[in-house]
């Protein structure tokens, strides 16, 4: 004996309809039956937009996110150079104050270099990047 009760097969099996025995279709059922269709058609379509306006949406927040990092990096460095300007002031104020010759009356007087950068190895130093560019 199975565990299953036995049910006969015929009572699950499904009836015909009643419309599909009868010649034709009425015309409110086709009406129905292809305004479901443009709707399924329609919701497909705002399915498939929708996809579309998430990925760009995604990216987005993408760009929007290295725009933030961007923007703090660019805030630390902004913020830093009030300290700069700062010492750059109080270095020249140190320092002597040219005196101006009689024949430069209309000569702008530039303040003193405060960074001196050697270059007498720069021709050496370029011709060297200069090779290694070339090996590559």
């Amino acid at each position: 004996m199975s565990a299953f009760p036995s049910r006969s097969l015929s009572s699950h099996m499904r009836q015909p309809s009643l419309s599909a025995n009868s010649g034709g279709h009425s015309p409110a059922l086709v009406a129905r039956v292809n305004e479901k269709k443009a709707e399924l058609e329609n919701l497909k379509e705002l399915r498939d937009l929708s996809a579309a306006a998430a990925t760009q949406m995604e990216a987005l927040e993408q760009k929007l996110a290295t725009l933030s990092d961007g923007t703090e990096a660019i805030a630390l460095v902004l913020s830093n150079w009030h300290n700069v300007l700062r010492a750059i002031n109080m270095a020249s104020a140190k320092l002597p104050k040219p005196k101006a010759e009689p024949g430069d009356g209309d000569a702008v007087s530039l303040p003193q270099t405060l960074v001196r950068i050697p270059t007498e190895h720069a021709p050496a130093l370029q011709a060297h990047a200069e090779g290694a560019a070339e090996e590559e």
